[in-house]
């Protein structure tokens, strides 16, 4: 029989409306996880000061 091979195939990176993800290497333990990086929901105004009366 041939052996299977211990490593995990290479994912390309994912994108949505709302994130991207990654894979991470494999730790010592042979454990591939994936990093998430969330896109921004809102968005900041610039605070200015209401003139006065």
């Amino acid at each position: 029989m041939s052996e299977q091979q211990n490593t995990r195939p290479k994912v390309p990176e994912g994108e949505t409306e709302y994130y991207k993800t990654r894979q991470l290497e494999a730790n010592d333990k042979g454990f591939v996880g994936y990093e998430t990086i969330w896109k921004s929901f809102q968005k900041e105004a610039e605070y200015s000061i209401p003139k006065r009366p």
